[in-house]
């Protein structure tokens, strides 16, 4: 697969320079603020870019889509979907940060095949874009009768929320699809009729949103869930043959791809493989107090994704 040529609004340092040369030129005329909501748009612009030029996202300060699914382990694979999405939302709980439900598909034991969640707040992204990647579980199973240790894994994506007017994506390369949610019915029919599915052709990209009433609200939530997955796909292309971290596109959920471990038998660790940074308390991290193990992976450099 290609470059993704639809997210051209992500520039090189060259065009960055290039840009804020030729703003900060434009300013310099005595008639640049005679209009002064372009004015006032093209000043915005020009910290935006001075912003991307420190190597800092423009999304940093904002919200984030997070999609979580099970991988391999079964019903332990679900299960721990749960967990982490028990743990991410103690976390935002701790943080003031809002968070939203935007589709999930649950299974009868109340773990979950998968889940998107839509978190709103203040620099959201820059804190949590580093748990992207694969989290690994070790624990005694409640799912067999004998106890056996049981292994499992979990995706989580963490992507920003991206306004639709940052770039555009042709409806000609998506193939939108109105759907049922799954779910209970009662009062939640009405958004089970109306759940809408997208896919992006070239890449085989595909989200679903089932949280709104409407048909064109979830659309805009699917489009909002797309396009961040697309902005990280773009950042995993720049930074292929980079010498620093990179965010790896993983094809298998499980042993050997894993960023961090949560291991509660035989003996109780959280480790993240990246920062080789150690907690002996499972029980307090997966309680969402998490902020050692993000600051510890922070200060590896890594802010480039």
């Amino acid at each position: 697969m290609g470059p993704i040529p639809i997210v051209g609004s992500f520039m090189d340092k060259g065009s960055i320079q290039k840009k804020i040369a030729d703003l900060e030129q434009e300013m310099l005329s005595p008639t640049f603020w005679n209009n002064p909501k372009e004015a006032q748009n093209k000043y915005k612009e020009l910290e935006e870019l001075k912003v991307m030029l420190e190597g800092g996202s423009k999304y940093d300060s904002g919200g984030a889509i997070v999609n979580m699914f099970a991988g391999v382990g079964g019903d332990d694979a679900e299960d721990f979907v749960r967990m982490l999405l028990e743990m991410y939302s103690k976390y935002c709980v701790s943080k003031n940060w809002k968070m939203l439900i935007l589709d999930e598909n649950q299974n009868p034991n109340g773990g979950y095949r998968s889940i998107t969640l839509e978190l709103t707040g203040k620099n959201i992204y820059k804190t949590l874009k580093l748990e992207s990647g694969v989290h690994r579980l070790v624990r005694n199973s409640p799912f067999n009768s004998s106890g056996k240790r049981q292994t499992s894994f979990a995706m989580v994506e963490v992507m920003p929320i991206i306004a639709i007017d940052d770039f555009v994506i042709p409806e000609s390369d998506l193939e939108i699809e109105f759907t049922k949610a799954g779910g209970p019915g009662g009062q939640n029919v009405n958004k089970r009729e109306t759940a809408v599915r997208i896919t992006h052709r070239e890449t085989g990209i595909s989200v679903c949103a089932s949280v709104e009433r409407t048909q064109h609200a979830n659309k805009l939530k699917a489009m909002e869930i797309i396009q961040g997955k697309l902005f990280r796909l773009k950042k995993e292309q720049e930074q292929k043959n980079s010498d620093g971290f990179a965010i790896s596109k993983v094809q298998d959920i499980a042993w050997g791809n894993q960023i961090r471990s949560y291991v509660l038998n035989p003996y109780k660790m959280v480790k993240d493989h990246r920062s080789n940074y150690e907690s002996s308390q499972p029980e307090k991290v997966l309680n969402g107090e998490i902020d050692d193990l993000i600051a510890s992976v922070q200060q590896l450099d890594l802010n480039n994704v």
